[in-house]
């Protein structure tokens, strides 16, 4: 389990990117992070990997404190970041050194027939399109089999047809070792086909403010109307999430836009 208590961060120019957060996540379970633009998304994700310090408030991973880079916890972020110098199947299994030579070629051979590039696996990164690229950074992270995957909204950047056959090929992989997943997204359609339940944020501090359960099963079809009441659940609980909150507890109108 991946657990988050009394979280908050304070940068050195004093603003306050997160406070308070208390988040408990299963293992396996699927949780997406929604919300405006600068309430702390990216923040949360980075003091999970272990690659910025919290200002207070404790993350463990089954009980293990994570206060640096931790071998369990793998990270994709928005952009592959793939090496240019190695090629598709380096890449995949750069973080494999070391495993023995015949299993990390069986176990990068593997990712990249899942995420459907088994014919790509000698060709270079600047040879293959933005969501091959990706698709090529989704695999090295499964490969290492970590028990936390985060995401940082890697499919932001592409195109909506790319973007729904890359969560096909995610939850294909996801289904093999159910790692814990936590993944950012302004996208209300990619957290209602992939996660388990959407976690709305609220800016200024950073917070945690609503949850939607969305508990249909997958693969989840957009036109549904479990889907469909979702992620009008998902929208309203947004909408509420910049509505300031006057001291008797009336949401006022808001002055931002979410998107």
């Amino acid at each position: 389990m991946l657990d988050i208590q009394n979280l908050s961060k304070t940068y050195a120019d004093g603003t306050r990117a997160l406070a308070g957060i208390d988040l408990a996540v299963a293992g396996g379970e699927i949780v997406a992070l929604i919300g405006g633009s600068g309430c702390g998304k990216t923040t949360l994700l980075r003091l999970v990997a272990g690659l910025d310090r919290a200002s207070a408030g404790s993350i463990a991973l089954d009980g293990e404190a994570i206060t640096a880079p931790h071998p369990g916890v793998g990270l994709v972020f928005q952009e592959p970041r793939l090496l240019p110098w190695l090629t598709v199947a380096d890449n995949v299994g750069f973080g494999l050194g070391a495993v023995a030579r015949p299993e990390r070629r069986a176990r990068v051979a593997h990712a990249l027939e899942r995420v459907g590039l088994a014919e790509h696996a000698g060709r270079w990164p600047r040879d293959l399109s933005g969501g091959q690229q990706q698709r090529v950074a989704i695999a090295r992270a499964f490969v290492a089999s970590p028990r936390v995957l985060l995401l940082d909204e890697p499919f932001s950047a592409l195109d909506a047809f790319t973007r729904k056959d890359l969560h096909s090929h995610l939850l294909a992989l996801w289904a093999e070792t159910r790692p814990t997943v936590l993944i950012v997204t302004h996208d209300v359609g990619e957290a209602v086909a992939l996660a388990d339940r959407a976690v709305v944020m609220r800016p200024k501090p950073g917070r945690l403010d609503e949850t939607v359960l969305l508990a249909a099963p997958r693969p989840r079809d957009p036109a549904a109307p479990r889907s469909e009441a979702a992620a009008r659940a998902i929208l309203a609980a947004l909408d509420r999430s910049l509505r300031p909150v006057p001291a008797e507890g009336r949401a006022a109108a808001p002055d931002a836009n979410w998107w």
